[in-house]
């Protein structure tokens, strides 16, 4: 387990009593938020400051690291596509040396044989020194991605089966509570202090990192506005799809956004995946922003306060999870069948040219 990662980071916990470590730009992770037996869907519901970083033993962990359970809860990992920090019942591997998903897959296996072994007793934690020198067998590294591919499709796959069992047994039957948007978010003006690069700018539109937008100086980078891990911003392009234009959530991490945007940061436990596939839903938002927008031309400028004082129907926190989770689990499986799709076309192309015997006339 020592050459599965060239470095390894623990964490730690800010003073849960000092405002000022909180509600921050980073993503804290706590062993409540992975889900046992699921490595690829954890999401951080807290978030610290810098100055929380800097006043506690939590640590800035790169992204694309394995992050491992090693206290209560043991036996859970993920695989963290993002920059995050985490609580001090973690260990987290990172510079991989092998392909993160297969990584997931092989440490999870390990940890449940581990769990399984000493069934009937009671599992306190492992240490760093235990997990590490824990042996692993490690195949090439194409191997290693078309296994990861492999175990990851087959968890799309049960989500699927799960999402048509959610449905055929009509699941979301709690109360839904009317909400004004006012008790879920607020509207953040907190401008970048100069800290937050280029790197990090996002575009809404496509909700994506997009470094090589020229700025006239870096100073400028001073007016663009800090967009977390879960805040939504109001893109007013009319178009087809969404007529009075759309709210698109961060999903990919902290950044900044340009001032043109209307930013709000949610005030609530919420679930990241409910809100992305909610707040952007047509059907759901068409009528809200016909009466909280004034058009222009070609757009439609948002009214802060009349978006604010709109309501809507929020179910449970539990509940949020579950839609979240099997909606993206159902986009990322889309997308898995879209990439077969253009393979096999690739393919069909290169047989028909090449499979077929020519003969001279």
């Amino acid at each position: 387990m020592s050459e599965v990662a060239k470095k390894t980071y623990g964490g730690g916990t800010p003073r849960t009593s000092e405002e000022a470590f909180w509600n921050g730009r980073i993503p804290w992770l706590q062993s409540a938020d992975l889900i046992e037996h699921e490595v690829l869907s954890a999401m951080p519901k807290k978030g610290i400051t810098d100055a929380g970083l800097q006043n506690s033993a939590a640590q800035l962990i790169p992204k694309n690291s394995i992050a491992i359970v090693t206290r209560v809860g043991v036996g859970k990992l993920a695989f963290m596509p993002f920059e995050y920090a985490t609580s001090q019942d973690f260990l987290s591997l990172c510079n991989l040396n092998i392909d993160g998903k297969f990584g997931c897959y092989v440490l999870y296996r390990l940890l449940q044989k581990e769990k399984n072994l000493t069934q009937g007793t009671s599992i306190k934690g492992i240490t760093k020194e235990e997990l590490l020198n824990k042996e692993l067998l490690v195949p090439k590294q194409q191997e290693q991605v078309q296994i990861g591919k492999y175990f990851s499709t087959l968890d799309h796959l049960i989500t699927l089966h799960q999402w048509k069992h959610y449905r055929n047994k009509k699941i979301i039957n709690s109360a839904w509570e009317q909400r004004k948007f006012s008790e879920l978010y607020v509207r953040s003006s907190e401008k970048n202090d100069g800290s937050i690069g280029m790197d990090k700018n996002i575009t809404v539109a496509t909700m994506q990192f997009k470094e090589d937008v020229q700025v006239s100086t870096a100073e400028y980078l001073k007016t663009y506005y800090t967009f977390n891990l879960g805040d939504i911003a109001f893109e007013g392009h009319q178009s087809k799809e969404f007529r009075y234009g759309r709210f698109v959530e961060n999903d990919i991490g902290n950044g900044i956004v340009s001032h043109i945007f209307a930013v709000f940061r949610p005030i609530q436990e919420y679930d990241l995946y409910f809100w992305k596939y909610a707040i952007n839903n047509e059907t759901l938002m068409q009528r809200i922003l016909g009466r909280s927008t004034k058009a222009s031309t070609m757009m439609h400028d948002l009214v802060a306060n009349d978006f604010l004082n709109e309501t809507f129907l929020v179910p449970s926190i539990d509940e949020q999870k579950q839609i979240g989770s099997l909606f993206n689990k159902l986009d990322h499986l889309i997308t898995l069948h879209q990439k077969k799709y253009k393979i096999l076309k690739k393919l069909k192309k290169f047989m028909v040219k090449n499979m077929f015997l020519q003969v001279k006339c």
